[in-house]
Formats: C-alpha cells, structure tokens, sequence
C-alpha cells in the first residue's frame, strides 16, 4: 500500500491507513504462519465472533485471538489485550483459548493461553521483551512471555490443556 502522496513508508506494518487494516493483515499474517506449522486454520464470516481465527488440530478446535503491537513501553512493547484499537472492554476467558501477540518490529509471534494472562489477575496490557532487554523492577516472572515466543505446538493443545495452563509453568 502506498501512502497518500504515493511514497512508502519504511516499515511494512506503516503502510496501512488504519489500525483495523493493519489488524487484518497481521490476522492474513498469523494464519499462513500456523498453516505453515500444519495446523488447519478458519477465519469466521464477519467480525461477530469474540475470536479471529479458529484453529483445528487432530479434531480439537481452539479459539484464537490475534494482537499486534509497535508501541515501546520502556525497554519493551506494550499489548493491549482489549476489544478493538482502543477499546476498553477485556476479552472474557470464555470466550477464547489463546492470544497470538506479533511484535511488529521484531517480527516475533507469542502465542499465549488465556489462562496464564488471566490467572490469578486478569490482565490488560502484555509487556513483551523480545530482545532480551530487562526492565529492572517491573520485569518479573509475571511479566515474563517469553516462554511463548514462538510457541506454536501449543495449537497442537486442547481447549481443556490450555484452560489448566497457568504462570507456574
């Protein structure tokens, strides 16, 4: 995509006119990269669904919702885990198994099961540390994702393996 006056931007992501086109691509993004691992991937008709992308393995079928972020927050990228770009209402744990995180700028997925963001605190903003950096006092083992950098045999999970997943891995 081109900017309005015909130039293009320098990162792939910043050609997009808005956040829901950016979102849609990185959605095109996350299937092809999990049809890619070998799993079966559905996009459901329209946006009525809680979830983005359906994934199917071995008869399981797990609910995925796909985050994307470039917003530095100190020595990491900030994750809003909230309906729409800036919306304010939390994803009910219920309603989906997993949460694809794709750091823009580093090009990295986290693939997360809503239990370990929800348990014991529901939480609202991921911080994510891709390269390596560490935020004295604020990184800890809550804030810790990288475990799941990259994680994709976790779609090979149930929606059950996952609901029991929590921080004390």
């Amino acid at each position: 995509m081109r900017r309005k006056n015909g130039m293009r931007r320098k990162n792939d992501w910043e050609n997009f006119e808005n956040l829901k086109q950016r979102g849609e691509w990185v959605e095109m993004l996350f299937m092809a990269a999990a049809a890619q691992h070998g799993y079966h991937v559905f996009k459901p008709w329209g946006d009525s669904l809680p979830y983005d992308v359906g994934v199917e393995h071995h008869g399981s079928f797990l609910r995925v919702q796909i985050k994307s972020s470039s917003a530095r927050k100190g020595e990491g990228y900030l994750c809003r885990l909230r309906h729409g770009g800036h919306g304010e209402r939390p994803y009910n744990p219920n309603d989906v198994d997993l949460f694809a995180a794709y750091i823009l700028p580093v090009r990295a997925w986290y693939l997360i099961p809503t239990a370990t963001v929800f348990r014991p605190t529901p939480k609202m903003n991921l911080r994510f540390y891709p390269n390596g950096l560490r935020n004295r006092g604020r990184h800890d083992r809550d804030h810790d994702y990288e475990p799941y950098r990259e994680a994709w045999g976790l779609l090979a999970r149930t929606s059950g393996d996952l609901s029991r997943t929590s921080k004390s891995r």
